[in-house]
């Protein structure tokens, strides 16, 4: 392009077909239309190119027309992924969608690069995204440059990934929030079994590209599959015809076909099957992970099940039977309540057929008559995020809980009054130390809908408003400096990559202290006196690799010897890059040591470096 501006204005635009030179070579404009578009469309070419080259005469303004190809071409290079928003038939001005993804962007920095600044010492408050809510521009513009700023390549840029990260999560989820409780107020016979699991699957997984319409089309793979191997044993079979799906097919033995050839594409082909050794990972409940892995759950399997079997023509219905989820096939008078007119299957069991009887040998006992019942597509979400809460309940590892406050979210929009998740949403975020105003909006919420909780409401209340009191009189951030005699004991500083002596776990340091300054009981829980220098040692914060946050004894510590790289969340949140052999600490993090940066350098060189010699 440098060579076309020397060329082109600067030397008096270009030349038309009467400004031909005297050796007969032609102009820019002299070239036919196509071609000249092929030429603007180069992706060597800048929106600045395109925005100069416009400018210089009639001909090449009209080619660059803000709803021409040329703009087009020029937002397509830019952001590709984009596109897919637009149709073939819309009446686009490429030229102004440019512009606004261009700001966008640049507002979206702006945001991002206020947050380590504004919440580097606390969670980000729920008003926290408030800038985010009232954004001028279109959401997927905004979501697009968050995108962009994760998938920097490289190190650096931690805590922009970050803060991008979590501001996504907010903005994905506000909106599959939104999406979840318009699908639960349509009627139910509109509310597709398959659509409210995907809704659970992407607010758990917001930075996962999960959509219906792609869980849809591997569904309807499977469902392709079945309906060959209905092919080779019934050729005339009414599920073969191109509308099958759309009206029931009331023959049992031809529907006993169907059910026939699902189980040998999707047990026998396919290999799905019941997780038994690792029943209590979340993937199991997520249905894209399932089309993945091929397992599931009882629940998973069985709406996949359900869903295949309904593309075919057999009504099948779910059971919300204890302990284990089943689906249930009228063999009598549609619509009847003898439950000895149903057949019971079990998807987790490779489509098993089973009787009343049998479904009791399955869990061990026996159950009412009511347990067998249908049950609505409400009704089988609010199981499925009652497995996630309860699998958010057993995780150790995840000191944010995210697992579990994600299911609460769904569990609250689908049940808003329920105080039992509405108070263990309180004690969540109020041990959690986070979002308090949010606490007392719940707690207050709580005492309306039942006055009787008022001891528990109270005493929470109180503990919060002390919270929020502390955190006003917080006066700023506490600044260490390596070159204070207190801090003479301090080996180690911010950023090292640290391996512990007693567990082995490879860490990396983001804060210390001279001593430890945990409570009394702490120090006891934790048999700290046991050391040979107790709690009167410099004592580290550290975010070990495997995604927890702790704190450990200055002599419990050692340089690791193969530094490597440590997968922890809220790695961005204190650092900016990784070198390859230290961290450097983020500017707010560096604020408050600012001696540490020089040390972790100088120790970085002497250890690594007499390493190599």
């Amino acid at each position: 392009m440098a060579a076309a501006e020397s060329q082109g204005p600067a030397a008096g635009g270009p030349r038309g077909s009467a400004e031909a030179d005297a050796d007969g070579a032609m102009g820019l404009t002299d070239l036919p239309g196509e071609l000249l578009e092929l030429i603007l469309c180069c992706d060597v070419l800048g929106a600045a190119d395109i925005g100069r080259v416009s400018c210089t005469c009639r001909r090449l303004r009209e080619a660059c027309q803000p709803r021409g190809k040329v703009w087009r071409e020029r937002f397509r290079l830019r952001w590709p992924s984009l596109l897919k928003y637009y149709s073939h038939t819309d009446s686009v001005s490429w030229l102004e969608e440019y512009k606004a993804r261009h700001n966008a962007g640049l507002e979206a920095r702006r945001i991002v690069a206020s947050f380590s600044k504004r919440f580097f010492s606390e969670h980000v408050p729920c008003d926290g995204f408030s800038d985010i809510e009232t954004l001028g521009c279109p959401s997927h513009f905004f979501e697009d440059e968050l995108m962009c700023i994760l998938n920097m390549e490289g190190r650096k840029g931690l805590t922009w990934k970050y803060y991008a990260k979590k501001i996504l999560y907010f903005l994905r989820q506000q909106n599959i929030l939104k999406n979840l409780k318009e699908y639960l107020q349509r009627p139910t016979d509109q509310q597709s079994f398959l659509e409210g699991a995907v809704l659970i699957d992407q607010y758990c997984n917001p930075l996962s590209d999960i959509c219906l319409k792609s869980v849809q089309a591997q569904v309807d793979d499977i469902t392709d599959k079945v309906r060959k191997v209905l092919r080779t044993k019934n050729p005339r079979h009414p599920s073969l015809a191109s509308k099958a799906g759309e009206v029931l097919i009331p023959e049992v033995e031809l529907q006993r076909q169907v059910l026939d050839a699902m189980n040998c594409v999707l047990y026998e082909q396919l290999k799905y099957k019941g997780n038994e050794l690792d029943y209590y990972n979340s993937l199991n409940s997520y249905i894209h992970q399932v089309l993945i892995r091929r397992t599931g759950i009882p629940i998973s399997l069985s709406v996949l099940y359900l869903t295949i079997a309904r593309q075919l023509g057999v009504k099948l219905e779910p059971v919300n039977f204890p302990s284990h989820f089943l689906l249930r096939w009228c063999q009598g008078k549609e619509g009847s309540t003898d439950i000895f007119d149903y057949t019971y299957i079990d998807a987790f069991g490779k489509g098993k057929q089973l009787t009343v009887k049998e479904c009791e040998y399955l869990i061990g006992h026996h159950v009412t008559e009511e347990f067998y019942g249908v049950v609505t597509s409400k009704e089988v979400l609010q199981r499925m995020v009652g497995n996630l809460l309860n699998l958010g309940k057993r995780e150790s590892t995840d000191q944010s809980y995210q697992l579990l406050r994600d299911s609460l979210d769904l569990y609250l929009a689908m049940y808003p009054d329920n105080v039992q998740h509405l108070m263990l949403q309180a004690r969540l975020y109020f041990h959690l130390g986070i979002w308090p105003e949010k606490v007392l909006d719940i707690l207050q919420h709580i005492q309306a809908l039942d006055p009787s909780q008022h001891g528990a409401v109270g005493y929470l209340v109180q503990h919060t408003l002390e919270h929020i009191e502390r955190r006003k009189e917080e006066v700023g951030p506490e600044v260490k400096h390596r070159s204070d005699e207190k801090h003479k004991e301090v080996c180690f500083s911010i950023g090292l990559i640290m391996k512990h002596k007693r567990y082995g776990y490879n860490c990396v340091i983001y804060g210390w202290d001279p001593a430890c300054m945990m409570g009394h009981e702490w120090i006891r829980n934790m048999n700290v006196h046991s050391l040979p220098h107790g709690p009167h040692q410099p004592f580290y914060n550290v975010l070990v690799e495997d995604g927890s946050c702790r704190y450990a004894a200055q002599e419990n510590l050692e340089y690791n010897s193969e530094p490597r790289e440590i997968p922890h969340p809220d790695i961005g949140r204190y650092f900016s890059e990784f070198t390859g052999i230290h961290y450097l600490a983020n500017t707010e993090l560096e604020i408050r040591y600012p001696e540490d940066l020089e040390l972790t350098r100088a120790t970085v060189q002497k250890i690594y470096s007499s390493g190599k010699e």
